[in-house]
C-alpha cells in the first residue's frame, strides 16, 4: 500500500508539470500503458495473501481511475491553453483600414452608347444590331446609293470582295430591319455599332469609329417630329437649355436632308474655343427617309413617311467629356480610363 501511495503522488505531480500535449502523452504511456507502472502493481497481486487481494485490486483500480481523470483534466486544460495562444497569434486587428478593391470603369464610348439607348428605349424604340462585314446591297443599294452613284465617293470603303465590305454606316442595319418588317408599322429603332472608312488617323479622325443611327417610319411622321426627337436627345446628353438648328445638307437616303447644330454647351452660344467662336457645334446628320428607300423595302411612301438620323459616338464623347484627341479613346491607357469614374 505504501508503494501505491508513493506512485499516486509521483504520477499526479508529473501530470501537473506537463507543459504540452506530447509530454502528457508520454506521462500516460508511463503510468497507464500495458507495460506502465500502474499495470506493474497488478503483477504483485500474486504474492499477496488471498484475503488481501480484493482490497489491493480495488485500491489499484481507484489509483488507475484517479490518474486517468487527472490526465483528462490536464489534457483539456492544455488544449484550451493552446487554442487561446493560437487565437492570440491569429487575432485580426479590426482597427486597421479595410482593403479597398480596385474596380474597373465604364469606357466613355460605352457611357455615351448607354446614355443614348436609355434615352430612346424610354420612348419605345428598339435597339437593333447587324453584321459589321456587310453586303454592298444593304450598305449602299438599299440606302438609295446604287453602283456608280457619286455619293459613294463620300465614303471610301474597305472592300473584302466586289460584293462585301466593312460597313461604312449603321444604315445597313436599318435597311435589314425595313426589309424584315414586311410593311408592319410603326418602326422605331436605334442602331449603335462600329463602322469603318478609309481615313488617316489624327486627333479628330479614325478609320474605325462608332455611330448610333435612329429610324422612325409610320403614318404622318414630319420634320417637326424629327426636331422634337433630336431636341430631347440633346437635352438628355448635355442638359436642358441647349438649342438646336437645322442646316440644309445632302444624304442619298434622306430627302430633305439636314445637318444639326446645337448651341455650345460650354459658352451657351456666346463663343469660345470649343465652338470656334460661332456659338454652335455640329453634332449629327438627319432627314426625312427618302421615298425610294421606302419603296425598296415594300413600303408605300404615299401612306407612310419617316425620319432618320445618325450621331457619331466619339464626337459626342469628346464634346461631353472634354476629350481633345480621338486616339485617346482607343489607346487603352488606364490613367485615361480611370478619370471616368466620376461619370459612372
Amino acid at each position: 500500500m505504501e508503494d501505491i501511495t508513493v506512485l499516486k503522488r509521483e504520477a499526479l505531480n508529473q501530470i501537473d508539470r506537463c507543459q504540452d500535449l506530447p509530454a502528457l502523452e508520454e506521462c500516460r504511456v508511463e503510468y497507464l500503458s500495458k507495460k506502465g507502472k500502474i499495470q506493474g502493481l497488478m503483477s504483485k497481486m500474486k504474492d499477496l495473501p488471498k484475503e488481501e487481494k480484493p482490497k489491493f485490486g480495488q485500491v489499484v483500480n481507484e489509483l488507475k481511475s484517479e490518474v486517468t481523470q487527472a490526465l483528462e483534466n490536464k489534457k483539456k486544460a492544455l488544449a484550451e491553453a493552446e487554442l487561446e495562444q493560437r487565437l492570440k497569434r491569429e487575432k485580426l486587428d479590426i482597427t486597421l483600414d479595410a482593403y479597398t478593391p480596385v474596380y474597373g470603369t465604364m469606357h466613355p464610348l460605352n457611357l455615351v452608347v448607354e446614355a443614348i439607348e436609355d434615352c430612346f428605349i424610354g420612348l419605345g424604340y428598339q435597339v437593333a444590331e447587324g453584321p459589321e462585314v456587310e453586303l454592298d446591297y444593304y450598305n449602299f443599294e438599299k440606302a438609295n446609293t446604287p453602283k456608280g452613284h457619286p455619293a459613294r465617293d463620300m465614303q471610301d470603303s474597305f472592300y473584302i470582295d466586289p460584293t462585301t465590305l466593312l460597313r461604312t454606316h449603321t444604315t445597313s442595319i436599318q435597311m435589314r430591319v425595313l426589309e424584315e418588317a414586311h410593311g408592319q408599322m410603326p418602326i422605331k429603332l436605334i442602331c449603335p455599332g462600329k463602322v469603318y472608312r478609309r481615313d488617316n488617323d489624327d486627333a479628330t479622325h479614325s478609320h474605325q469609329f462608332m455611330q448610333s443611327e435612329g429610324l422612325v417610319v409610320g403614318e404622318n411622321i414630319t420634320l417637326s417630329d424629327l426636331k422634337g426627337t433630336l431636341q430631347f436627345l440633346v437635352d438628355s446628353l448635355f442638359g436642358k437649355g441647349q438649342k438646336i438648328r437645322f442646316r440644309p445638307s445632302y444624304f442619298p437616303f434622306t430627302e430633305p436632308s439636314v445637318e444639326v447644330d446645337m448651341s455650345c454647351h460650354i459658352c451657351h452660344g456666346k463663343g469660345c474655343p470649343t465652338c470656334k467662336g460661332t456659338g454652335w457645334i455640329e453634332i449629327l446628320g438627319s432627314g426625312m427617309v427618302h421615298p425610294n428607300v421606302l419603296k425598296m423595302a415594300g413600303i408605300d411612301p404615299l401612306k407612310y413617311s419617316g425620319f432618320a438620323f445618325g450621331v457619331g459616338i466619339e464626337r459626342i464623347a469628346m464634346l461631353k467629356y472634354g476629350i481633345k484627341d480621338i486616339r485617346d479613346l482607343y489607346t487603352n491607357d488606364k490613367r485615361f480610363l480611370a478619370s471616368f469614374k466620376r461619370f459612372d
